[in-house]
């Protein structure tokens, strides 16, 4: 360990630290080794909380993960213990642990960290990781259950981080985690990568919650900010965890190449106060080009699979047209109306088509795509949401007819639920109606 003396904002830090880095693998391996999902996310929760107090008090341990799962396993040990469960699995883990008949008690010692290694098989790491992906995103789970369990086990954020990321008590994410983990349990989902068969669809499921994690980043629904950059890196991290872990898929590589070129733009998408600036106001300058390059890398690995590209991957191919033009009149608005057009049809929806109508706008005008934006409307496609209105009142102020974007502004503001976005939208009205002479105000 590090000397006694360690300041408990420091050892408070390393813990922390540790846990971002390393909890996926340590749930992972107790859950290999314990054989129970739900246990193993409680053990490696005590042991977190453990070395909460331990740690500023002790000092680091020279091997902090090595700790931390040694910590969980002799809880799990215990347990057993107090249940009288000394059946075969206890035996086998006392035989493997070394710990034969002695009592076990307090927190390891840096000697000890050495049998936490019989949990850590280097060559069942990525499997521990993967599996618990799986799971965390299993189809008998809510949506927002998954989007939980998997920001606290793969992502290691606590309840309280999840919390303040979706904007919804701490309470309410524990009850979410308690749910999911008992239904996980009731299902007897068993801890394992899904045979291939079940693999793809599966994977579908853990792509999705990484791009809804992503998505809620960068255009928070909700609350102050436009953007929530920690939420969105947090998914980031975790599409380049799946892609380490499964280095041939290309809707893997897609979804990260995505979210690289999304996240690029983030410099430049806020100004100085913290407001919205529009893509054809973005000072292109500002743009991650580490991030372009990182995303345009993935992007052509995932061409290079030889599977054709997925939705993320369509997705990422007009996020790349973006980051190569030097301006919005000089983006390939063609191709993007093209793989907007390949878009709706491999993943059909009405974001989709709202998305290509933007484009449609650039390359034939705003009239055409007003027809198809009025279309969504006549199909009462995404209702109660801003988007629509938003985007018929900027076609309307393209074709002058000023006096029904007003309305339609003033409509997509009183839906947005995010402040900034609200304000956005109200300036845009309110300049709108100042131009035309007559200030239209908000029914």
């Amino acid at each position: 360990m590090t000397p006694r003396g360690t300041a408990p904002a420091d050892g408070r830090r390393a813990v922390e630290t540790v846990w971002r880095i390393e909890s996926a693998r340590i749930v992972g391996a107790l859950a290999r080794y314990t054989g129970d999902f739900a246990l193993a996310e409680d053990l490696a929760q005590e042991a977190l909380a453990e070395a909460l107090v331990s740690w500023p008090i002790d000092g680091v341990p020279g091997n902090p993960a090595g700790w931390l799962r040694t910590v969980g396993r002799r809880r799990a040990i215990d347990g057993f213990r107090r249940r009288s469960a000394l059946d075969d699995r206890y035996a086998a883990l006392a035989r493997d642990l070394g710990e034969g008949g002695a009592t076990s008690g307090g927190p390891a010692t840096d000697g000890e960290t050495a049998d936490a290694d019989v949990l850590w098989d280097p060559d069942r790491i990525d499997d521990d990781v993967l599996a618990l992906a799986f799971i965390a995103c299993h189809p008998v789970l809510s949506r927002e259950a998954r989007v939980a369990l998997t920001l606290r086990v793969i992502g290691g954020l606590t309840s309280d981080e999840i919390a303040r990321a979706f904007l919804v008590p701490t309470a309410t994410v524990q009850a979410r985690i308690t749910r999911a983990k008992k239904t996980l349990a009731a299902a007897r989902v068993p801890f394992e990568v899904p045979p291939p068969q079940q693999r793809r669809e599966r994977l579908g499921s853990v792509l999705s919650v990484v791009y809804v994690i992503f998505t809620e980043g960068s255009t928070a629904t909700s609350g102050q900010e436009w953007i929530r950059t920690d939420l969105a890196h947090e998914a980031i991290r975790m599409a380049r965890i799946l892609t380490r872990l499964m280095p041939d898929e290309p809707e893997a590589l897609g979804l990260l190449a995505l979210l690289e070129l999304t996240a690029a733009r983030f410099p430049a998408r806020t100004g100085p106060d913290g407001e919205p600036v529009l893509l054809d106001q973005q000072d292109r300058g500002r743009w991650d080009q580490s991030a372009i390059r990182r995303g345009r890398a993935a992007l052509a690995r995932a061409e290079r699979a030889g599977r054709g590209l997925g939705a993320y991957g369509l997705q990422a191919a007009i996020a790349e047209c973006h980051a190569s033009a030097p301006s919005v009149g000089e983006t390939d608005w063609e191709r993007v109306v093209a793989l907007y057009d390949a878009l709706g049809k491999l993943a059909p929806s009405p974001v989709v088509e709202l998305n290509r109508a933007v484009a449609v706008a650039m390359v034939e005008g705003p009239a055409a795509a007003l027809r198809l934006v009025d279309d969504l409307v006549a199909a009462e496609a995404l209702p109660g949401s801003h988007l629509v209105p938003s985007v018929r009142g900027e076609l309307l102020t393209r074709l002058g007819r000023t006096a029904e974007a007003c309305a339609e502004l003033a409509r997509a503001a009183r839906l947005s639920g995010n402040a900034r976005e609200r304000d956005l939208l109200e300036r845009k009205r309110t300049a709108l109606g100042s131009i035309s002479g007559s200030p239209h105000r908000s029914p």
